[in-house]
């Protein structure tokens, strides 16, 4: 009997079998095909960074929270700025983010004395002073926007309002309010952000800075 079924794998079959066998192979190729067509060109076409990608990842400034905004307007000590920015992931579009800063109320004698001891963003070499380029936007209509972020392994720090300092509870770095290093390992002060006023309203850039590092690395804008 087993070489009965030997010999019916071998037989062709008939020539109208053989016909529909072809068909039918054929049938299935194209099938794959257009399948693979019908999901594979919307996913490339999603990961390569078209125009509509690329104009989103480039809109950098963000509006600050118009509440917050309105609070530090009237405060004499540094408060937390709320915003929202938007994070980009390899291809993908971006993501709204919510996130903060630190805003400080300067008069222009105030700012002066930050720009004389702040020798890390101002230095009197000026070739070094290439490290923050935005210059014009770190003070303006009165204000200033500090990074979160702790310059030293990227920790958040927090406003003492009882010993009048930015303190990150990490690893016990502190600034003062023109954000000079005062203490502990961080090696550099904290990192100031473009400001501008956009239609009435404040907008900052957020950039992140590398830790660890007396230099301004940037690692990302949004």
């Amino acid at each position: 009997m087993s070489q009965v079924h030997a010999e019916a794998y071998l037989d062709p079959g008939t020539p109208e079998e053989q016909s529909r066998r072809a068909f039918m192979a054929n049938a299935t190729i194209v099938l794959g095909t257009v399948i693979g067509l019908v999901i594979g060109v919307p996913l490339l076409a999603y990961s390569v960074p078209g125009k509509k990608i690329n104009e989103l990842s480039s809109e950098a400034w963000s509006p600050v929270d118009e509440a917050d905004w309105t609070k530090l307007t009237t405060s004499t000590a540094p408060l937390k700025i709320s915003f929202t920015r938007k994070t980009t992931d390899g291809y993908f579009l971006p993501e709204a983010t919510s996130d903060y800063v630190w805003g400080v109320k300067m008069s222009d004698a105030q700012y002066a004395k930050m720009k004389a001891e702040r020798t890390d963003l101002f230095p009197p070499d000026a070739t070094k002073a290439e490290q923050v380029p935005y210059m014009d936007e770190i003070f303006v209509a009165g204000y200033v926007i500090f990074s979160s972020i702790c310059p030293h392994l990227g920790c958040r720090f927090a406003w003492d309002d009882s010993k009048n300092i930015f303190f990150c509870p990490c690893h016990n770095s502190t600034y003062n309010r023109d954000g000079e290093r005062t203490g502990g390992p961080a090696p550099r002060g904290l990192d100031p952000l473009p400001l501008r006023e956009q239609s009435g309203k404040a907008e900052i850039t957020w950039i992140r800075y590398k830790s660890s590092t007396p230099d301004r690395v940037v690692v990302s804008y949004s």
